[in-house]
């Protein structure tokens, strides 16, 4: 019996564990951490051995095969003498995919990938196909695979899931962007993390697809130097394509197979340039699997959008409060800001990226009156825009930052969170810090 060792009894580590124990494997998991009490119901319930707070070296290196959680570095000593023993480490996305045959589109970038996944998603349920969604969003694909067996899977990947895959395949390919972001993990070298992203076209052949953004430098610069096996189907806002999808006028236009479809703009629910892109990646990927054009155009005026991404909360004395909670990167925060009509107030702060907050100036000098800190650390945001905001102010919680903002905003402007940090110093993870700041905002 081949022996299963996971690392991380979160989401994925239960999930994977599941799997093995389904497909035979004996299993053992272990967190250096707690495990969270659902979670620890589940292996208890399924009969797996597993340890919280502590790695077990004896327990672990005698491993056939290694599933790390996404969050833990490939740096730390465990996975080096993991390396150096040649058992193979891996993802929970490698690990499943040996037990499915179903269609994988797979859909990675450094901003929009939550949207773009729901919203694929949403135009493949409503287009009458078979799918399931998993990967950073719901209950791991792991589980998935070994309790529901969906023949088509939509998947949210990060760069850390990307990192630990050798077989894994999609048939269909999306990067959404690409910018600096988690540099930390890639020794601050930005070339480590765009190769990062395009092993989601690692394994790839002829016959699928890679749908990009052909605005984006950074993307088309690689793909230039990098040729890919996949059938490339770009996505434009700024010019006309004979193959792809791009925007003329309020269209929409795609070309694909032989076919054009045109939908007007004001069927989108979702504001922004950057939406509009995630909508045309979504329809590219929506059109290659056969969903017919009402379908399409029916399934996009029903979408809300995901929760913690410019969520509308409420209006309080005629000021607006917006939740951007998931924008944990600067480039996030550019598109929000980018959408904002007329005065903001805007807050922001948490664990640095490495960031570099420049690229904001013109978008805060237009449109920001104020900035409320919510980090422990907040020296690089405030020497970055005290010339430019009269307005700075540090906060120390969710409850403090909204009555702040509440203070210095005045009817008909809006309150921003939108971080463009983690969230992990003083909050559980970026959901928990926007649920924290709609319920201080309902409390005003």
């Amino acid at each position: 019996m081949k022996r299963l060792v996971v690392l991380g009894g979160g989401e994925s580590g239960i999930g994977t564990a599941i799997l093995g124990k389904q497909k035979g494997f004996q299993v053992f998991v272990s967190d250096r951490g707690e495990i969270k009490e659902n979670y620890k119901k589940v292996l208890i319930h399924n009969e797996i051995d597993f340890e919280e707070n502590q790695h077990t070296e004896s327990k672990i290196m005698n491993a056939d095969i290694v599933m790390k959680s996404p969050g833990i570095p490939d740096k730390v000593t465990l996975i080096q003498q993991l390396i150096a023993k040649e058992i193979k480490v891996i993802s929970e996305i490698e690990f499943a995919v040996e037990y499915t045959d179903a269609t994988i589109v797979g859909i990675t970038g450094s901003n929009g990938k939550t949207t773009t996944t729901m919203l694929t998603h949403h135009l493949l349920e409503n287009g009458g196909l078979d799918v399931g969604i998993a990967g950073n969003i719901g209950d791991s694909f792991a589980l998935q695979v070994a309790q529901k067996s969906y023949e088509n899977y939509v998947l949210e990947l990060s760069s850390f899931q990307l990192d630990g895959i050798d077989r894994f395949r999609c048939h269909i390919a999306m990067i959404t962007n690409i910018t600096p972001d988690h540099l930390d993990r890639y020794d601050y070298d930005f070339n480590k993390y765009i190769a990062s992203k395009f092993r989601i076209v690692m394994n790839q052949i002829k016959d699928d697809y890679l749908i990009y953004d052909a605005d984006d430098e950074v993307i088309t610069n690689w793909l230039n130097l990098h040729p890919v096996q996949s059938q490339l189907v770009p996505f434009s806002i700024t010019k006309e394509l004979n193959y792809g999808a791009f925007k003329k006028g309020g269209d929409i236009i795609i070309r694909i197979n032989e076919e054009e479809f045109i939908m007007n703009t004001s069927y989108l629910r979702i504001q922004g340039k950057h939406n509009t892109k995630n909508a045309m990646a979504s329809m590219l990927a929506a059109k290659l699997l056969k969903v017919r054009n009402e379908k399409i155009t029916e399934s996009m005026s029903g979408f809300e959008g995901a929760e913690h991404r410019l969520e509308k909360v409420i209006k309080v004395e005629g000021v607006t409060y917006i939740n951007d909670s998931k924008a944990t990167n600067v480039n996030a925060t550019y598109y929000a800001l980018e959408c904002m009509d007329g005065s903001t107030v805007w807050i922001v702060g948490g664990v640095d990226k490495g960031n570099d907050y420049s690229d904001l100036l013109p978008l805060v000098r237009e449109k920001v009156k104020g900035i409320v800190c919510l980090g422990l650390d907040n020296r690089k945001i405030i020497e970055t825009f005290q010339n430019v905001v009269d307005i700075i102010v540090e906060t120390a919680g969710a409850d403090e930052a909204v009555k702040v903002a509440h203070k210095i905003a005045q009817k008909g402007e809006t309150v921003l969170l939108s971080p463009a940090c983690a969230s992990f110093d003083l909050f559980e993870s970026y959901e928990d810090r926007g649920r924290q700041f709609k319920d201080a905002v309902r409390n005003l």
